[in-house]
């Protein structure tokens, strides 16, 4: 993930619909890094990811930010003219649960910056923006996504001081309904492991095995 160098030109801004070509780029590095299955199964983000994030953009409960390098003729920072470059992506929400608790959590999903352009402060922009949003809704703490194989969001994440906070798992629908099948009819549902292999014993040559016995 980007670092935190204080001479970044990157800012950050809302998302717009015409920013949804770049938007959708970066999802599929996303799930790309994330070992997602729909990458593993050659899907890409189509008609039903444009038309969810379009419906994500009006979303008044969550905020789709962009880390853009501004153009060269920009009139000021994040200005969105031509020449912009997007360079990262973090959609952050309001954790529902949370709220009704009384402490609110800004939630952070999907940060993911564009390969070329790490280590150049565009991370931090993201959260710094995040932040922005926490204070602007009244929650103390931002609460980020980060899958446990991502070893280098994961490592982004803990120097920005990000703490482990739970364990989320997911499972196939097919799958699940199997397991409870078989939980209903009073079995185990134990995931099918391959049996190791027994190594065969070494045979004793026949001169050895009179030896022996003498």
């Amino acid at each position: 993930m980007s670092g935190t160098g204080q001479r970044s030109r990157v800012v950050t801004r809302t998302a717009r619909p015409d920013d949804l070509p770049a938007v959708l780029a970066l999802v599929r590095q996303h799930r790309v890094e994330a070992h997602a299955e729909g990458v593993l199964t050659g899907q890409t983000p189509g008609a039903a990811a444009a038309a969810g994030f379009r419906r994500l953009l009006a979303d008044p409960g969550h905020r789709v930010v962009l880390a853009v390098l501004p153009g060269a003729c920009a009139p000021h920072p994040g200005a969105g003219s031509a020449g912009e470059v997007v360079v990262g992506l973090a959609v952050l929400g309001l954790d529902p649960l949370s709220a009704l608790l009384g402490v609110p959590q800004v939630t952070v999903d999907n940060l993911v910056v564009h390969r070329d352009h790490r280590r150049r402060g565009a991370g931090a922009a993201l959260l710094a923006a995040a932040a922005d949003h926490a204070e602007s809704v009244g929650a103390d703490h931002v609460v980020a996504a980060v899958g446990g194989h991502e070893a280098e969001r994961q490592r982004f994440f803990a120097r920005m001081g990000f703490a482990p906070l739970t364990t989320r798992r997911i499972v196939p629908r097919e799958t699940l309904v199997r397991s409870l099948a078989v939980w209903q009819r009073g079995g185990v549902p134990v995931p099918r492991r391959p049996v190791p292999r027994r190594r065969p014993l070494p045979r004793v040559l026949p001169g050895l095995e009179a030896a022996a016995e003498a």
